[in-house]
Order: structure tokens, then sequence, then C-alpha cells
């Protein structure tokens, strides 16, 4: 546990770097920040933050860089102090609100809060949806587009919309579609996929015996595992990328390995909130669990609940601003849980 004032120049150290993302000395920090205390103890207490492991020195003749412990303490009393438990600001609280009103469905939601959080933290940012296979279906509709065709369009209990077409193999009359789309939302609303697959394997799907509706179903079956898991909306990696930290090719090529690869890194993403009790998890370098991630921080939060759950995430350099990116990442949760 830091002191009081240890706590302080650490924070103030790590502004500093924030900021200007060089080595940090004695003299910056009684400069630029009112710390209360003379150089000499400032000197003093950036010696002691050395030798706990919290800051280091990269050169001799340099300022000093924090440490993944120095985030990780600072972090901590970000999580436990100052943010915890805090209501957005009014600023916040407007872009909330500004979210809502201007988006039409969640699809729409979960693109415009991409593009704020992106535009706000100048990180990467990624917005993950619930997974459909574990949602409701509320309805399914079919438009005969002509006598061979159909548009057939599924929403969510949670809002998400999805479409495709099909093709028929002969005509189809509108008044048969029209029995058809009665019969398959009886058979579906209220149900997830998941549960629709495991009735229909274990035979108790009677209406299937229609032809018809045995394809539609089908059909709409494969339109929600088509759409599952493509819907992740994920901005800012030109913005990521142009960070000081990434300009070597040694530095970006491991990190670009794991954010090009969905599968690896929705489990990272996944491990993260659900090991976690509280809403929003910080995990700084190393702590990542793979040398690949070990210069960048992910801040994750969950919003929705139960199989309405999804991931909204912050991706960045270790050298990012934790309590913006923080108080971002909560209101993106506040918009995204209704």
């Amino acid at each position: 546990m830091l002191s009081d004032r240890r706590q302080k120049v650490l924070a103030a150290l790590i502004e500093e770097y924030v900021l200007r993302a060089l080595p940090v000395g004695s003299r910056t920090l009684v400069e630029n920040y009112r710390l209360g205390v003379s150089s000499a103890t400032v000197r003093n207490e950036l010696s002691v933050l050395e030798d706990d492991g919290y800051i280091t020195q990269p050169h001799t003749s340099a300022g000093r860089v924090p440490t993944d412990s120095g985030y990780r303490a600072f972090v901590d009393h970000l999580l436990e102090g100052e943010l915890a438990g805090e209501e957005l600001d009014d600023d916040a609280k407007k872009a909330v609100e500004d979210l809502r009103e201007s988006a039409t469905e969640l699809d729409d939601l979960m693109n415009r809060t991409a593009k704020q959080l992106a535009r706000l933290t100048e990180c990467l940012t990624i917005v993950v949806p619930p997974s459909t296979l574990m949602l409701d279906i509320k309805q399914v509709t079919f438009v005969s587009m002509t006598d061979t065709r159909t548009l057939i369009v599924v929403v969510m209990q949670d809002g998400q919309v999805f479409n495709r077409q099909v093709e028929f193999s002969h005509p189809v009359a509108c008044d048969d579609l029209a029995r058809a789309q009665h019969t398959v939302n009886a058979l579906l609303s209220g149900k997830t996929p998941a549960h629709v697959e495991a009735k229909i394997k274990e035979g108790n799907g009677r209406s299937l015996s229609d032809p018809l509706v045995q394809l539609l179903v089908g059909e709409v079956l494969a339109c929600l595992k088509e759409h599952g898991d493509a819907h992740t909306r994920s901005l800012g990696l030109s913005t990521l990328v142009r960070q000081p930290e990434f300009q070597s090719p040694n530095a970006l090529v491991p990190v670009l390995d794991v954010l090009e690869n969905d599968t690896v890194l929705l489990q990272i993403l996944e491990r993260d909130v659900s090991e976690a009790d509280a809403p929003t998890t910080v995990r700084i370098g190393k702590e990542n669990g793979t040398d690949k991630l070990s210069g960048v921080s992910v801040v994750a939060g969950r919003y929705g609940r139960g199989a309405s759950e999804g991931v909204v995430a912050v991706i960045g350099p270790t050298r990012m601003n934790y309590a913006q990116v923080i108080k971002a990442v909560k209101a993106a949760r506040e918009a995204l849980n209704e």
C-alpha cells in the first residue's frame, strides 16, 4: 500500500508520461504539479517508487517511466477512490442520451457507441453484441419479393435485426407464405435459436412436417448463425498504430496478430469480464496473459444481463489515460444497457 504522498507523486508522474510519452524527471514534477513538497523530497519518493518496482529509469541520465505495477497501483486507486461509484458527469450523461435518441435500433446504437468511444479515447474500441444464439427471437417476417424469392427479417428480443434472402425452387403463393409466417412465429417467438435447434433434434417439431415451414425455419436459423459473430464493431486501429509505442514493427506486429484474430480477441475479452465481479475490468500489460499484448492495456465492461449480455472494450497502450477511458467505457455501458 502506497502512502498518500507516494500515490500523489506516482499519479503526477503517470499523468505527465501519458501526456508527453517521455521519461519524467523530478524537476518537471515540481514545476508542473502542486505536490506540496520540496524537490529533494520528490527525488527521494521517486527513488523509493523505483526500488519498489512502480517506476523504472530506461537510461541512467533519463527520467522515470511507469511500470505495469505502477499503472496497476494507479488504476486500483482510481477504481477504489475517485471513480468508485461515481456518477457520470453532465457531458457524459448528455452523450449517452444523444446516443439513445439518435439510434434507431441496437445495431445502429452499437455503431454510434463504437465511434464515440474511439473519438473520446483515441484508442481501439470494440463492441461485442450478445450472442444471437442465446437471445430470444421476437418476431419473424417474410416479405415476398417475387413468387420465388422472399426476404426473411428476424427481430431479436434485444432489438437486433437480421435479414436474409431465400430462393424457392418453385413459386410460392402469398397466402401460403402468410400461413407459413404464422406457423414459424408460433414455433420460434419467445425461444432462443439454440432451444429451437435442440427441439428439432429431439423430433419435437411436429409443424415441421410442412416442407415450406421446414425450409423457412432452417433459413431463419442459418441467418442467425451467419450473423452471430459478424456484428462485432471495431474502430480506431489506425489511431492505435500511430501511438509512439508502436512505431517499431517489432512492437506493432505481435499486437496486430492478436487484434486481427477475432477468435483470440473475443476469448480474451470474454475471459476479462467473466472472471471479474466488477462491471468494468482493467488488464495492464502482462496481465493480458499473452506476451503479444504485454504493451497494451484492455479496459472492458459488460452491458445487458444474462443471455443478453455483451462486451464493450477499449484497447490502447499501457500509457493510456485510464481515468478518461474508464469513464468512457462506463458511459458506453450506460448507453447500451437499455
